[in-house]
């Protein structure tokens, strides 16, 4: 689906993690492998050296969750807006991960961040267990679920984080994060 935003150039201090996390996203996305000259099963090959299989569902989530990072990135610096739901007038963290699921995915996500924790169609994930795609929950306002944003990969996950501030990238392993995090969660 095309996207209403497009891509900003990232501030100096992202731009080496995010080369990382977009190399991360396109290894995991099959779409990606026809436009380079790796096999066309390259992540099944990779499985098959250490002894897993790659069914074709778990070929389609990576596929997703490939896209959903991709996305989630055109939307780095479009402003927070409490109660936001698109780039025009911006985002609040909810409101971007139910519009990148949304767009992205087909998958519609209730409208605040205690809500998705709560979603049907989700699965609990440990924090050990993260995969790019899944949406992460953080209690920032003496609330358990009171934020949230969608994990990239590498430790890292894209949210819009609070009025004045912008769509970004940040490390879950930073003390504040490290100390909200409150759990994580994957359509079935």
């Amino acid at each position: 689906m095309p996207l209403s935003h497009q891509p900003a150039k990232a501030p100096a201090s992202h731009r080496l993690g995010l080369l990382g996390v977009v190399a991360l996203a396109m290894a995991l996305s099959p779409s990606a492998w026809a436009q380079t000259d790796a096999p066309s099963d390259g992540i099944g090959a990779w499985l098959k050296e250490r002894g897993m299989v790659a069914t074709e569902a778990a070929r389609q989530l990576r596929d997703r969750a490939g896209d959903l990072v991709i996305a989630a990135m055109h939307f780095l610096d479009v402003r927070y807006t409490w109660g936001g739901n698109d780039a025009q007038e911006g985002f609040d963290c909810s409101g971007f991960t139910r519009h990148v699921f949304q767009r992205i995915a087909g998958i519609s996500l209730p409208r605040t961040a205690d809500a998705q924790a709560a979603a049907p169609g989700f699965f609990t994930v440990t924090r050990e267990a993260l995969e790019p795609g899944d949406l992460v929950f953080f209690n920032t306002l003496r609330s358990t679920f009171s934020h949230v944003g969608i994990y990239v990969g590498d430790g890292k996950f894209i949210h819009a984080p609070k009025p004045g501030a912008q769509v970004r990238l940040e490390s879950m392993r930073t003390r504040y994060w490290d100390q909200r995090f409150s759990g994580a969660r994957r359509p079935e």
